[in-house]
C-alpha cells in the first residue's frame, strides 16, 4: 500500500504526462519557430549553461552530417544516415539520462544521440565507412551499436529493462524508432511485453514524417503516434520534437516517472527528416518541394539559436567561432578513419561468434585463401 501511494503521489506532481492527451492530438511545445517563448508556465528547470552545451551538441551533429556528405561524395565514405531536423530531441532524451545507469538502444538514424550519449565522431564515421568495430561504444559508454533491422531495438530495449528490474537497479533503457518502425510488429510485441511487467523503459518514436519515401499519411491512419500505446495500457504523450525546451521537460519527467517505478511511457516526437533518407537517396523525386521548405522554417538549430540570441546568450561571430572549431575536430577524426579504417579477414568471421561452426570455418578458409591469390581485391581488409 504505501508504495502504491508513493506512486500516486509522484503522479500528482506530474506537469507534462496526463496533462497533454493524445487522443485529442494535443502536444507539449513551448516556443515557436521564432524562439519565441508561447508557453511559460511549461519551462523546465533547467541552467542557461546546460542549454548552450545542447546547443553546441545539435550543432556538432549538424556539422558532422555536412562534413560526412562531402567525404560520401568524394568517395571516401559509403554511405550514412543523417539526424539533420532530428537533433533537438535526439540530444534531448540523451540528456535526460543518468548516462552512467541508463541504456541507450538506438536504430540507424541517431547520430546527434551517439554524439550525445559520448560516441566519439571517429566510431560514428568508422561504422559508415564500413568497419563494424565503429558500432562499438568505448567501455562506460551504455550505448548499444545501430540496429538495421527496423523495430528490433525496441526488443532489445524491453529486454535490457526486464534484466534491469530483476536486478533491482535504478538503471533503465531508452530506445527510437521512427514512423515507419511502428509498422513493424515487433515494436507492440515489445511494448505490451513492457507493459505487462511494468519494465523501465522509454520508447520513443521519431515522427519525421517520412519512412525512405513513404508518407505518413501511407503509413498509419491513426491520429498520431502517441496513440498507438494505448492498446498496451501504457500512457504517452506528443512532444514537438523541434522545440528542444519542450523535448528535454517532457523527457526529464518521463524518465524519472519511469525510474521510480511506474512501467514504461511511449514519446512521440513530432519532428521532420531535413536530410535525405539516405546520402544514397534523393528526396526530390518523391518529398513535395513547398512541404521541404515550410519545415526549414522549424528547423530545431535555427529555434534554439533565435532564443538564445534573444536571451543574450549567443551570437554570430560566437556561431561563426563554433562552426570552424567543429569543423576542424571533425576533420581530424576523420583523418583517423582513415589511417585506421581497414580491417583483418578474421573480424568478420570471429567478431560475432566465440567458435566458430564447421561451416563458417570452410568461408573463412575459402576468403583467406582467395584474398591471398588475389590480394589486389582486399578492399578494405588488411
Amino acid at each position: 500500500m504505501k508504495q502504491d501511494k508513493n506512486k500516486i503521489e509522484r503522479k500528482k506532481k506530474l506537469k507534462y504526462l496526463g496533462k497533454f492527451d493524445p487522443l485529442k492530438n494535443e502536444i507539449v511545445s513551448i516556443m515557436d519557430k521564432d524562439g519565441k517563448i508561447t508557453n511559460p508556465k511549461l519551462m523546465p528547470e533547467i541552467s542557461n549553461d546546460e542549454i548552450i552545451d545542447a546547443y553546441k551538441m545539435m550543432n556538432l551533429s549538424r556539422r558532422q552530417d555536412i562534413y560526412q556528405n562531402t567525404m560520401q561524395r568524394q568517395g571516401r565514405l559509403l554511405s550514412f544516415l543523417s539526424s539533420t531536423g532530428q537533433e533537438a530531441c535526439e540530444v534531448a532524451y540523451i540528456n535526460a539520462l543518468n548516462k552512467k545507469t541508463d541504456y541507450f538502444v538506438s536504430g540507424y538514424r541517431n547520430s546527434a544521440a551517439w554524439l550525445a550519449m559520448g560516441q566519439p565522431p571517429r566510431n560514428i564515421m568508422l561504422y559508415w565507412v564500413g568497419n563494424e568495430m565503429g558500432g562499438k561504444a568505448p567501455d562506460g559508454i551504455n550505448c548499444l551499436p545501430p540496429n538495421i533491422v527496423i523495430g528490433s531495438q525496441y526488443s532489445q530495449a524491453t529486454g535490457i529493462a526486464f534484466a534491469e528490474k530483476h536486478k533491482k537497479t535504478k538503471g533503465i533503457a531508452l530506445t527510437t524508432t521512427g514512423d515507419g518502425g511502428t509498422s513493424e510488429g515487433e515494436t507492440y510485441e515489445a511494448m505490451n511485453f513492457a507493459k505487462l511487467r511494468e519494465l523501465p523503459c522509454v520508447f520513443v518514436v521519431e515522427n519525421n514524417k517520412w519512412a525512405i519515401s513513404t508518407a505518413i499519411n501511407e503509413q498509419t491512419k491513426s491520429l498520431n503516434f502517441a496513440v498507438k500505446a494505448i492498446a498496451t495500457g501504457m500512457p504517452s504523450i506528443k512532444v514537438d520534437g523541434n522545440d528542444y525546451l519542450a523535448c528535454i521537460a517532457v523527457f526529464k519527467e518521463i524518465v524519472e516517472y519511469v525510474r521510480n517505478g511506474n512501467g514504461p511511457v511511449l514519446v512521440e516526437c513530432d519532428t521532420y527528416r531535413l536530410g535525405a533518407h539516405s546520402s544514397s537517396d534523393n528526396p526530390d523525386v518523391y518529398r513535395p518541394k513547398a512541404e521541404f521548405e515550410e519545415m526549414q522554417k522549424y528547423d530545431p538549430l535555427i529555434r534554439l539559436k533565435k532564443w538564445l540570441i534573444n536571451q543574450k546568450l549567443w551570437s554570430e561571430d560566437k556561431q561563426t567561432a563554433l562552426d570552424a572549431e567543429q569543423d576542424k575536430f571533425i576533420a581530424a577524426e576523420f583523418s583517423w578513419v582513415e589511417q585506421n579504417k581497414n580491417y583483418g579477414l578474421e573480424d568478420i568471421f570471429k567478431y560475432q561468434y566465440e567458435k566458430l561452426d564447421l561451416f563458417l570455418e570452410e568461408q573463412y578458409k575459402e576468403a583467406k585463401e582467395f584474398f591471398e591469390k588475389y590480394p589486389d581485391a582486399k578492399g578494405g581488409h588488411h
